[in-house]
């Protein structure tokens, strides 16, 4: 195999490759002679078929897959000799064609984008804070009540008197934009609380007032940035006619209502829910600390980022933006900005991706770091957890579909590298309230910059190089 470097630009390599026609020849005769011995036809004895009637009927096919093999073969022996490691698949362009039955050299150019040389950073020169936070026994409190609010029970009002807040009124109501019906809008028998939350703003608050037996007609604004495209920010009328008052009954906090919901005790029941918030705290301060980690890498990623990553990259956050402002969900800085100065934001922010993608693997294949079967198991059926009644069938999808299953493999990869990393670094634990756990809201509005890694931007295996067609 003969090769010739012809590109040597940044993290772009292009060579031009020639394969000798006695391999290639070797190849074919050798794939022919496998066919003819297992070959049956008419007339001829299995395994003494002419070697000319079978390279006659098969050639063409069996050379098309010689080349193929060669080419994937020769680029594959290209990148180890010479110690590249490709960052996505090589473009491959085939110089020589075949000529008649002739033996031939088969010459083919190949350009490839190498991942870049990258040097992991001193760890334990990062210092970070992590977070602490402890649920108050108010905050215990809180939750307790709230499992006895969603225990309440209701008793009829006897008074003849109209609905107050906090108390529920049975309605059958029918709703209409532009004086049409429309889908989702009606209900029969429902129990809505007068002032109460999951309805429209300002919808449950007009039932106060209303009487067993009274029939109203209320006005509404739908959100603009309500879920249904078709009813966002319309004006809407609903038709109400109360059928019955009720008022909740207070629910004690006690062994009894610890009954209700599956405890042994009250006692039991805030240890449980003490140790749920507390989970909770502990999964922010994981996210405060990654995030900051994370920048702290960033910081220290100065390897170019190969260009076919970071369009990959881009490209994948772009068709999110344009979504998001084609359903009116666009980020609030992002509005009113022009096209080219998100583009140039979006793009900064997919090179930032790339390089904390390449530099975790790298600190993973450096350090051994993999995801084990166990833990791709334990991740499916989690998963799995999330569709109630379909557990077996969602299994069985991942079980199909390797590919599902690498979606899983990312974020396990990159917990795992984060958690060697925290190891090292110099990591200062700090106790404060809860609300400081959570992140500004100027940085819960720009979640793109702050997500973690793809692991397709980590992809160090080059895929198998195609022929063009």
């Amino acid at each position: 195999m003969q090769v010739t470097e012809t590109l040597s630009e940044g993290l772009r390599r292009g060579f031009t490759v020639v394969v000798p026609a006695a391999d290639i020849e070797g190849k074919r005769s050798a794939k022919l002679s496998e066919i003819g011995r297992g070959l049956k036809l008419p007339g001829f004895r299995p395994g003494k078929i002419p070697a000319s009637l079978v390279r006659q009927r098969y050639g063409t096919a069996v050379m098309a897959e010689v080349l193929q093999e060669s080419v994937d073969d020769a680029t594959t022996t290209l990148l180890a000799d010479r110690g590249l490691r490709a960052s996505g698949q090589p473009k491959v362009d085939l110089v020589s064609g075949l000529s008649g039955d002739a033996p031939f050299d088969l010459e083919f150019k190949v350009e490839v984008e190498l991942l870049p040389q990258i040097t992991p950073p001193d760890f334990a020169a990062i210092t970070l804070t992590r977070l602490r936070a402890e649920p108050s026994v108010e905050t215990i409190d809180k939750a307790l009540a709230s499992v006895a609010e969603r225990q309440r029970t209701l008793e009829p009002v006897s008074e003849d008197r109209g609905a107050e807040s906090g108390e529920f009124v049975t309605v059958d109501f029918i709703g209409r934009v532009d004086g049409v019906p429309f889908e989702g809008g009606s209900g029969t028998d429902m129990d809505v609380e007068v002032g109460g939350g999951g309805f429209i703003p300002g919808f449950s608050e007009q039932f106060a007032g209303l009487k067993a037996g009274e029939s109203r007609t209320i006005e509404v604004q739908f959100p603009a940035d309500y879920q249904a495209a078709e009813l966002a920010g319309k004006a809407a009328t609903f038709d109400l006619t109360a059928k019955a008052l009720q008022r909740r009954l207070p629910t004690a906090l006690d062994d009894a209502l610890a009954g209700m919901v599956g405890f042994e005790s009250l006692d039991k029941m805030r240890a449980v829910i003490s140790q749920q918030i507390q989970g909770e705290y502990d999964q922010l301060s994981r996210l405060r600390i990654k995030r900051e980690l994370l920048d702290a890498l960033a910081e220290r990623a100065d390897f170019p980022a190969p260009d076919g990553l970071v369009k990959q990259e881009f490209d994948a956050i772009w068709a999110r933006v344009e979504q998001d402002a084609k359903e009116g969900r666009a980020d609030a800085e992002d509005k009113d900005k022009d096209p080219a100065t998100l583009r140039a934001e979006y793009h900064a922010i997919a090179e930032r991706r790339v390089r904390l993608g390449l530099l975790l693997a790298e600190i993973g294949r450096l350090n051994t770091i993999a995801v084990t079967p166990d833990e791709l198991t334990r991740a499916m059926r989690i998963e799995a957890q999330r569709y109630p009644g379909q557990e077996a069938q969602v299994v069985e999808f991942f079980r199909k579909n390797p590919q599902a299953v690498e979606t899983l493999r990312g974020p396990i990869f990159e917990d795992k590298v984060v958690d060697y990393i925290l190891e090292l670094a110099q990591v200062t634990d700090k106790t404060v309230p809860p609300e400081e756990l959570t992140p500004p809201a100027e940085e819960q509005a720009k979640p793109l910059q702050d997500e973690a890694a793809q692991e397709r931007a980590a992809d160090e295996a080059a895929a198998e190089p195609s022929l063009p067609a």
